[in-house]
Parts: C-alpha cells; sequence; structure tokens
C-alpha cells in the first residue's frame, strides 16, 4: 500500500507534550485500529487515528520530534488504517485510558454514546495538564481522572480508580503496558480489550518486529481480548527498532 500524502491543514496544543495534527485527508476506520505515519527521511510510525483526519503525538523519539517541528501546510505520507479495532458488545462500559493512550479511546466513547452505551472513562496522567481529551471523554459519559501529583481527581495512578467502578460490562484499555497488565489482572480477561502499542514496521504481519509471544500486533491486533492477553511477554517484554527483546 502506498502512503496518501496529507497535508497538515490545524496543530492543536492538547498539552505541554501533546499535538494532534490535523490533515486534509479522512479515513474510514474502527476506533483502535492504527495508520503507519510517514515522516520524510526519519521514519515511518505506527499512530492511533484520534479523530477521522487527525493523529495524536506525543514527542518521544526522533520521528515524533519532526512531526512536532511541522507546521500547517506542511506534509507527511500515511498507509492504513490496518489492524482490527475494538468491538462494542452490550451494556455499560468503562474505557481506562492512561496518557496518550487516551487517543483511541476517545473516538471509541464518543461512537458508543452515540450508539446508546453508557460511557464511564477513568482517565489517567502525571498531571492536570496532561489530561488529554477531558472534554471529549465528558461529553460521551461519565468520567473520572487521577494524576500522579494529585493535581486533578485521584491523588495516584489511573488503577486505583478501577476497584471503585461499579456497574460496568466492558473494559476497553489503552495506555503504557504496565498499567494495562495491571488492569488485565483486575479485570474479567475475557470481558477486557486492550490496544498495545508496539514497534512496527511492515504493517502487514510479515515482518515480525512487532511480534508478542507470537501474536502479530500489526495483523492480530492492534486490539486484544484479555484472555488472549494471559501469555508470558505481556507487560514485561516487547521489541526494540533492531527486534531484540528488552525489559517494558
Amino acid at each position: 500500500m502506498k502512503p496518501v500524502n496529507a497535508v497538515i491543514t490545524k496543530i492543536v496544543d492538547e498539552t505541554p507534550t501533546i499535538r494532534t495534527f490535523f490533515f486534509d485527508t479522512s479515513f474510514e476506520s474502527i476506533p483502535g485500529q492504527f495508520v503507519m505515519v510517514w515522516v520524510r527521511g526519519v521514519d515511518e510510525i505506527p499512530m492511533a487515528l484520534s479523530y477521522e483526519n487527525a493523529i495524536t503525538v506525543q514527542k518521544v523519539g526522533p520521528a515524533t520530534t519532526a512531526l512536532f517541528e511541522l507546521e500547517v501546510c506542511d506534509s507527511f505520507g500515511i498507509r492504513g488504517p490496518f489492524g482490527n479495532g475494538f468491538e462494542l458488545r452490550e451494556g455499560h462500559i468503562l474505557l481506562v485510558a492512561g496518557g496518550v493512550g487516551a487517543a483511541p479511546l476517545a473516538p471509541l466513547a464518543e461512537k458508543a454514546s452515540l450508539s446508546g452505551f453508557g460511557v464511564t472513562t477513568l482517565l489517567g496522567a502525571k498531571t492536570k495538564e496532561e489530561l488529554l481529551f477531558s472534554e471529549r471523554f465528558e461529553a460521551a459519559g461519565k468520567l473520572m481522572t487521577a494524576t500522579d501529583d494529585g493535581s486533578k481527581g485521584k491523588h495516584g495512578y489511573v488503577t486505583q480508580l478501577l476497584a471503585g467502578a461499579k456497574n460496568y460490562s466492558q473494559v476497553y484499555c489503552c495506555g503504557p503496558e504496565v498499567m494495562m497488565k495491571k488492569v488485565l489482572d483486575m479485570a474479567v480477561p475475557a470481558n477486557a480489550q486492550f490496544s498495545l502499542h508496539r514497534y512496527i514496521k511492515c504493517g502487514l504481519g510479515i515482518c515480525g518486529a512487532c511480534c508478542i509471544d507470537g501474536l502479530r500486533v500489526c495483523k492480530d491486533g492492534p486490539v486484544f481480548s484479555g484472555d488472549v492477553l494471559k501469555i508470558r511477554d505481556f507487560g514485561v517484554y516487547r521489541r526494540d527498532e533492531c527486534g531484540r527483546k528488552v525489559k517494558v
């Protein structure tokens, strides 16, 4: 699949370290699917769509740093969407989002709300300034927050809010893998879905760079049921850009 040239139409500073880049091309996708973003001359990286025509980016490495240097009317390449997405089932749903992991969950919250689902979101970040898409989650249903420094909501981790959450039938989670592993340990695995982030090169399930215990994140995921993730490597190991196993 050849990349589509995406011209930036608007840039929004969501938090001190996170920006949303809107572009002139829309993609029909299921919340949770990803696209491959080609930053010319730097790298191609996987990103979740936070809107049908936008990606939300945290500056963490060379490619995302290069993205932050782009301006309106600049462009990058996009391939996709790839992989599966979140599957909405019956009942009241609980979203657990950590940091930039809120990006694929915000469109899910909006879709679920429009479809008549009850939605509760547990949103966590290091500080209140880093809480992402609070307004979108509030508009879709109930929102509870947690911050590491106690500047908003519960003083602590977002997983600490999970113990008090009630009357939900499904859990949808995205964020740091250590956090997601804790959610998996607390939830009913078969009733929980997790969006994984891995180093992805091809996006087609061929190269194996994103494998976790034989599962190809780009092709079999990036969304997995909790019962599938009861495996050795989840929350413990990942592969780096060279394919080496390193600790999460």
